[in-house]
């Protein structure tokens, strides 16, 4: 359902799935890619609260719309701090703070969501899932992350070697991690977008959904958060 997230300075718009089961349940926050808020955002954040995870999407580009709210997001994100960062924490405080809630809260993200969720892992989130994130241009603001499970395609054009950088980052850390990279996908392999002019344009440019890849992906997800968003905080 549609919601509103509290922030320190107003509130943002966002999509909130519940579970049917009674919980108590853990959180998690759904980060969208640049095309902002979608039916394909909604569709993953049901899709983890049918896993049994109270998901809350919050809308990043609510301060003025896409057209206005894409470079200022995108500027903090490459700067690894601002706005964007205070509206996924209000976001990870408005499930941890639920009655029915664990307290434990990860976050996944896509693409440009991805790389937020790479970044907030230094934050208060008990674990992130970036899918094919740019990752920060300073490494060692992962130097205390949280345990990251993180995947990639290796037909992506934008994130050449990602994957092996990542791995060698986190093992170096000590931080507890599944990286994964995948033979046969592209970047946004785990996005459904609709079909279209444009859509068949980035196809060809290697930005696809790719089904397995998908499949696998959310499995590994799914079994890492049970592994460290399983008990209370």
């Amino acid at each position: 359902m549609e919601t509103r997230i509290p922030t320190e300075d107003g509130s943002i718009t966002g999509y909130l799935a519940r579970p049917d089961t009674e919980g108590p349940w853990p959180g998690v926050v759904v980060v969208h890619d640049a095309v902002g808020m979608s039916a394909d955002t909604r569709r993953i954040t049901d899709r983890f609260a049918a896993e049994g995870y109270l998901a809350v999407a919050p809308n990043l580009y609510s301060r003025g719309g896409r057209l206005r709210c894409v470079k200022s997001v995108f500027t903090e994100l490459f700067q690894a701090k601002g706005r964007a960062f205070a509206d996924l924490e209000a976001s990870r405080k408005l499930l941890a703070e639920q009655a029915n809630s664990t307290g434990k809260v990860g976050v996944v993200g896509f693409c440009m969501g991805g790389g937020f969720a790479l970044v907030a892992a230094s934050g208060e989130f008990d674990a992130s899932a970036p899918y094919y994130g740019q990752l920060p241009k300073n490494m060692s603001i992962l130097d205390e992350a949280c345990p990251i499970v993180a995947s990639f395609g290796r037909k992506d054009p934008t994130l050449k070697g990602a994957a092996a950088k990542l791995e060698s980052a986190l093992t170096e850390r000590g931080v507890t991690h599944d990286v994964k990279e995948y033979a046969d996908a592209g970047h946004s392999f785990a996005n459904k977008f609709p079909v279209g002019p444009l859509n068949l344009l980035l196809k060809v440019a290697g930005f696809n959904y790719h089904h397995e890849s998908s499949e696998d992906a959310w499995r590994r997800v799914n079994e890492f958060f049970g592994e460290h968003l399983a008990s209370a905080a």
